[in-house]
């Protein structure tokens, strides 16, 4: 067991949180948290963020500024509950399409509820897949958003790899997660809010405390922010950069298809 980050070079692939797990092995584990936290999934984030996911996942909108058009088409990867999609349709008027693409079952049966509730069934399409080999054509998309999903994606170079492939020729990546903390002393408030209070309140939740410790100690082990951009210009993406948000608890990464 190691809290070390991973790097640009990987690990996330066999680490399930702090525990170190067979290649293969962590997906199913991965799923059967997200079945246990779905029907809670937006008080969790509130949990985990102190409310501020809702503050950043705004910002993550703003900098995509998404074209009010028809033809205008985003995949939102590990966005089952619609959270992200929902937002990237209003702001284009409720012209634009989102495919919301989730390995998880439970999460997307969420999304579809909440879609209907709110009477945006027709600018969604809810697709039951792995980020890792998406069931799409290359060149499909004009944005490929996913927001606190990447990390929990085993094999990150395969999705990030994809996600270039189904991005149309000047298609834009976004990337919202949870990072490294830059500011002095706010990482060591965080690191005691998450450590000693998130999995409590979990329990206090959802009656189990374990989805939360992964959901914690995942945070730790995902690579820094320069890694993380290294690895997206690896996967062929230009004009990659990042910004962190309240001192780096998040940080959204931006890539282009050029």
């Amino acid at each position: 067991m190691t809290e070390a980050r991973t790097t640009a070079e990987g690990g996330m692939e066999t680490s399930y949180g702090f525990r170190q797990v067979n290649e293969g092995q962590k997906q199913g584990m991965v799923n059967d948290v997200f079945h246990k936290v779905a029907k809670r999934y937006d008080i969790m984030n509130d949990v985990m963020s102190a409310g501020l996911h809702r503050v950043w996942k705004d910002a993550m909108i703003g900098a995509l500024s998404p074209r009010k058009d028809p033809s205008y088409k985003v995949l939102d990867v590990a966005g089952g509950t619609g959270d992200i999609a929902f937002r990237i349709v209003e702001a284009s008027n409720r012209l634009a399409h989102a495919t919301v693409l989730d390995i998880n079952g439970s999460m997307l049966g969420v999304g579809e509820e909440r879609a209907a509730k709110k009477g945006l069934t027709e600018n969604l399409t809810f697709v039951e897949a792995n980020a890792e080999e998406l069931p799409f054509e290359a060149n499909s998309f004009d944005a490929y958003t996913i927001a606190f999903g990447i990390r929990n994606v085993p094999r990150i170079d395969m999705a990030l790899s994809e996600a270039f492939r189904v991005l149309k020729r000047g298609g834009r990546l976004l990337v919202l997660e949870f990072s490294e903390v830059e500011m002095p002393m706010l990482d060591k408030v965080y690191d005691a809010w998450s450590f000693n209070a998130i999995p409590q309140f979990g329990k206090m939740i959802t009656g189990d405390a374990e989805p939360y410790q992964y959901l914690v100690e995942s945070i730790r082990k995902f690579p820094r922010q320069d890694d993380f951009a290294a690895m997206i210009r690896t996967a062929g993406f230009s004009r990659v950069s990042y910004t962190n948000y309240t001192g780096g608890i998040a940080a959204l990464h931006s890539g282009w298809k050029l």
